[in-house]
């Protein structure tokens, strides 16, 4: 039950943050949040980070729908909690871009950093960087548990 309710947050908190940008910004606008290291700007993107796949659309909403069938069969036989606090964001973040690819054909995107060359992303892309994150940091720490009790 905690998976969709925090899946249900994570896609609010998303598809809001990207209502207030579409309505109240133009496309390719942009303004600072911190100096010129992080602005809000309006952009809209076709494909995957950087635009890769751009006019895929059908193709990241399968992956999406795989991703989402994945998450819940998967949730239900996990026991790490750093896993168990993954799959809301990922299934969250899956659900928040897969509404913008189905209903507008391309995905709203906002954060802009501006400290490296990194695509212009949303919160669903952050709930889902956290998550590989967080899965990837238990598969380190599940790997040195076992190295350790081999000792």
């Amino acid at each position: 039950m905690m998976l969709y309710l925090w899946s249900a947050l994570v896609v609010a908190a998303d598809q809001i943050t990207k209502y207030l940008v579409k309505t109240y910004m133009e496309q390719g606008e942009s303004f600072p949040v911190f100096g010129e290291y992080l602005r809000i700007t309006s952009h809209r993107n076709p494909g995957a980070a950087w635009g890769i796949l751009a006019g895929q659309r059908w193709f990241f909403v399968v992956i999406s729908v795989a991703v989402a069938i994945g998450v819940i069969y998967y949730s239900r036989r996990v026991r790490s909690r750093l896993v168990r606090a993954a799959l809301p964001l990922l299934l969250g973040g899956a659900v928040g871009n897969m509404i913008d690819r189905v209903l507008y054909g391309e995905v709203v995107d906002f954060f802009d950093v501006r400290i490296i060359n990194y695509p212009i992303f949303n919160i669903a892309d952050m709930a889902i960087v956290i998550s590989v994150g967080l899965i990837f940091l238990d598969a380190l720490l599940d790997y040195r548990r076992e190295q350790v009790s081999r000792q």
